[in-house]
C-alpha cells in the first residue's frame, strides 16, 4: 500500500475557519469514497498549541513551523481578513510568511485559499505568475504586487506547481481539482456527491456572473438598460439600437456606456448572452441551436464563438462538465 500524501495546512491567529477545514474535509471524504487512507493532513501553526481562528473556533495544531520539516505533499495556505470602512483587507503575517517561503520550495506543490494567495505573494512564490484570490482584494493583491498577474475572476488558477483559490466555498473547487489530478476525476465527483455540492467546477468559472460582477451605474438609465438587455436577448442590442434606446448619439452612448461599467457595450452584451446560454446548458437538455436561439446569440457557430472566446471551451464540453441532474 502507497504512503498517504501529506498535506500540511497553515493556520495562525484570525485565518478564515473554512479556508482549513474545507480542503481537510475534501481531503477525509476522498480516503472515505477510496476506501483507504490517501491523505495524511496536518495542521502546523506558528508556535503548536491552540489557535483561535476569525470564527472564534479554536484549532488545535498537529505541528509548530519548525517541526514540519521538508517532506510535505501539499502546502495549503489559507488567508485572514481585517475588516475596514472600505472594505476587507488581507491581512500579511511576516512570521507566516518567512515560513511559507521557507518550506514551499521543498514542498510538491503549493495552494492558496481565498486570501492566502497574499501570504504567497509576498513570500515572492507568485512573481511572474497568473494567480487568482477573493475578488474583494484583488485589486489590493495588484497593488501590492506588480509582478503577479492578477485574474479576478476564476475559481482557481494553477500555474505550475502553484494553485491559487478564489473565495470562501471556492476553496472546495480547488481541493476538489487537487484529488482529481492525484487520482482522477472520477473519485473527485464521488466526493463532490457527498458534498452535495451544486456541481463540480472547473477553475475556469467564473467567481461572479455578470450583473454581480459590474457595480451599480451611478446614471439610473444605464442601469434600466442593463435590466432591459437581461430580459430582451434575443432583440437587436447593437450598440446603434441601444444609443437609439438612450436617445444619444453611438458615439457618445459609446463613451457613456464604458465610463459607468468599464467595458464596451458589445462586450458587456456578448457576456450576458454566453452567461444565460451557461445556465441553459446546466439546466437543460435543449439542442445547442435552441440554447444560441434563447440567449440571443444567433446560430451555433456564434454560441461556439462567444464561449471559446469567453470561457476557453466548446458548448458540448461545457455541458457535459456542467449539467446538473434533475
Amino acid at each position: 500500500m502507497s504512503t498517504p500524501h501529506r498535506v500540511v495546512i497553515a493556520v495562525f491567529p484570525e485565518v478564515d475557519l473554512l479556508d482549513v477545514t474545507g480542503p481537510a474535509e475534501v481531503f477525509a471524504l476522498a480516503s472515505r469514497e477510496a476506501g483507504r487512507r490517501l491523505y495524511d493532513v496536518r495542521l502546523a501553526g506558528p508556535d503548536g498549541g491552540q489557535v483561535t481562528t476569525s470564527a472564534g473556533v479554536r484549532l488545535v495544531t498537529d505541528l509548530a513551523f519548525d517541526e514540519v520539516g521538508a517532506a510535505v505533499d501539499t502546502l495549503v495556505v489559507p488567508g485572514a481578513v481585517e475588516p475596514t470602512e472600505d472594505g476587507p483587507v488581507a491581512r500579511v503575517d511576516e512570521a507566516v510568511v518567512r515560513w511559507v517561503a521557507a518550506t514551499a520550495p521543498y514542498a510538491g506543490r503549493v495552494a492558496s485559499v481565498c486570501v492566502g494567495a497574499h501570504l504567497l505573494a509576498a513570500a515572492g512564490l507568485l512573481d511572474g505568475r497568473r494567480a487568482t484570490t477573493h475578488w474583494s482584494t484583488a485589486r489590493q493583491l495588484a497593488a501590492e504586487h506588480p509582478r503577479v498577474e492578477v485574474d479576478p475572476d476564476p475559481i482557481f488558477v494553477r500555474s505550475g506547481r502553484v494553485w491559487t483559490g478564489a473565495g470562501i466555498s471556492a476553496c472546495m473547487d480547488l481541493t476538489l481539482a487537487l484529488v482529481a489530478e492525484d487520482h482522477g476525476e472520477e473519485l473527485a465527483l464521488a466526493v463532490a456527491r457527498q458534498l452535495v455540492m451544486y456541481l463540480k467546477r472547473q477553475g475556469g468559472q467564473s467567481q461572479f456572473s455578470v450583473p454581480l460582477s459590474r457595480p451599480a451605474a451611478s446614471r439610473r438609465d444605464i442601469d434600466a438598460l442593463r435590466v432591459h438587455i437581461a430580459e430582451h436577448l434575443g432583440a437587436d442590442l447593437s450598440a446603434a439600437a441601444l444609443a437609439q434606446r438612450m436617445s444619444l448619439s453611438e458615439r457618445h452612448f459609446a463613451r457613456t456606456f464604458r465610463k459607468e461599467l468599464g467595458t464596451s457595450p458589445a462586450a458587456y452584451v456578448e457576456a450576458v448572452r454566453v452567461e444565460a446560454a451557461r445556465r441553459l446548458l446546466e439546466t437543460t437538455d435543449q439542442p445547442l441551436e435552441q440554447v444560441a436561439a434563447a440567449a440571443g446569440l444567433g446560430s451555433v457557430e456564434t454560441l461556439h464563438r462567444a464561449f471559446r472566446k469567453q470561457i476557453a471551451t466548446t458548448p458540448a464540453a461545457y455541458r457535459r462538465r456542467f449539467r446538473t441532474a434533475h
